[in-house]
């Protein structure tokens, strides 16, 4: 084990060394197998090795990767999570799954369940239970590897004895904890699906999200992907339906004395319904900075989402180091333009300025002495700039409210040739980069900032779930 510890370790010295390429290939890596992982019976407790290609594998009770160790599995791997067990992280996980052949990681029962379509009710709903209890990740885990995989049905609360397990308090019900200052959790091209409370949770670490679908996280409050304190990274294309508060958020609080400070740069994500299972007034519903955190939010398609974008100023974000514009929101109700620019009221002090490049433009509905945080009539936008997806009605029929849409279900949200969106994205800055690219030990293809506002690209790149 120590041989490969340094070979990761000189994959990360020169990985790091690489100049960004967004033609950087999606091939499957190929990874040496180490000790193949029998399928024949339940697996609980310690476990090392490699999941192979192919085979179904069902996690019994609690699995513990012990520090030192790795479990890697290859493309086509399906895993069924029974009795409310999870995969608790003291050393490396890493799942490469493919374009061809995804890897899963579910409970069965409750996938046979599962209902897209609009208007279902989130009481009766099996992506929120809490069918298994997660990926949890110790401070001693030096990487989390998310490739090509579905994680679904996560977030039972913990009980005492899996707390222990990675440091945490029982009824902790997050779908997946990283917490190591110094490792790397890269989540690409992957799905995550149902959760209870914040279904991704990064208490610190270098962190990159790209390209990968989040549904239905949070039954009644938390964010799906919440940095706290000493995170630094990259979110970019990503797409977020029917969340229950904001799909990103970056905040530094629980910062470590002598820590880096939360820096997260938000690009060309797409946000469809979220904010509406929030039980709290005034949370935010698709990307939030706040409490010292800082970064960037360029290029973000809002559709339908019950706040937008929101720089906190009580507890204040890092207000001279946040860079914004080129977002673009769209409502098909009054009360969901007229929070376009979020106002103060439960808000905790609203600070979003109004930007030039954003659409709609501001001037064609905010008053002449509009001051951040005020109160105004949206009315003059509402329902303006579709922007024309290849299959989701807007404005969005009558028979489903907009809390309604919660899935992705059948919808393409590609932008069709016409689009007021294609064009109108803005280049002019560069990731925080805090993960090396690699196939295997890092992020796959760093995609850099695109043209076209939004997760999906005209040119073919950015996400590809469609």
């Amino acid at each position: 084990m120590k041989k490969s510890l340094l070979f990761i370790g000189i994959v990360f010295l020169f990985a790091g060394c690489k100049k960004w390429d967004e033609n950087l290939s999606l091939a499957t890596p190929v990874v040496q197998v180490a000790q193949p992982i029998s399928d024949a019976a339940p697996l609980c407790g310690a476990i090392k090795g490699t999941m192979l290609t192919g085979k179904t594998y069902t996690i019994g009770c609690d699995v513990v990767i012990n520090k030192g160790d790795t479990l890697t599995l290859q493309p086509g791997v399906h895993i069924n999570v029974k009795n409310k067990s999870g995969i608790f992280v003291q050393g490396a996980l890493i799942s490469l799954g493919s374009k061809d052949k995804p890897n899963f990681i579910t409970v069965d029962s409750l996938a046979a369940l599962k209902n897209d379509a609009p208007n279902q009710d989130p009481a009766k709903d099996p992506a929120f239970v809490g069918g298994w209890a997660g990926i949890y990740c110790a401070s001693t885990c030096p990487m989390l590897i998310l490739k090509w995989t579905h994680v679904e049905f996560a977030g039972n609360g913990l009980s005492i004895a899996q707390g222990a397990l990675v440091n945490q308090s029982s009824g902790t019900a997050f779908s997946i904890l990283f917490q190591n200052p110094t490792g790397i959790f890269v989540m690409e091209d992957s799905w995550l699906y149902g959760g209870v409370d914040d279904p991704i949770r990064i208490s610190n670490g270098r962190i990159c999200f790209m390209r990968s679908t989040f549904e239905k996280a949070g039954i009644k409050g938390g964010d799906c992907l919440n940095t706290k304190g000493g995170t630094v990274g990259d979110m970019a294309y990503n797409l977020f339906v029917g969340i229950a508060t904001n799909g990103q958020k970056a905040s530094n609080k629980g910062q470590p004395v002598g820590g880096q400070q939360t820096n997260i740069n938000m690009w060309n994500n797409t946000f469809i319904a979220c904010g509406y299972r929030q039980i709290q007034t005034g949370r935010g519903a698709n990307i939030n900075f706040e409490e010292g955190a800082r970064g960037m939010a360029f290029n973000n398609l809002m559709v339908n989402c019950k706040f937008g974008l929101r720089i906190v100023n009580n507890p204040a974000a890092d207000t001279a180091n946040i860079r914004y514009g080129y977002n673009y929101e769209y409502g098909d109700s009054l009360v969901v333009v007229n929070q376009i620019y979020p106002t103060n009221a439960g808000l905790s002090g609203g600070w979003t300025r109004p930007m030039s490049t954003d659409i709609p433009d501001y001037k064609t509905f905010l008053p002449a002495n509009y001051q951040f945080g005020d109160t105004y009539d949206g009315t003059p936008v509402i329902q303006k700039n579709n922007p024309l997806f290849y299959n989701f009605p807007l404005p969005v029929p009558g028979n489903i409210p907009l809390y309604g849409i919660q899935a992705v279900n059948k919808y393409d949200f590609r932008l069709q040739a016409g689009s007021p969106a294609i064009g109108k994205g803005f280049t002019g800055f560069a990731p925080v980069g805090a993960v090396p690219i690699d196939p295997v030990y890092g992020v796959t293809e760093m995609t850099l900032p695109g043209i076209d506002i939004g997760a999906f690209q005209s040119n073919g790149k950015g996400n590809q779930h469609y």
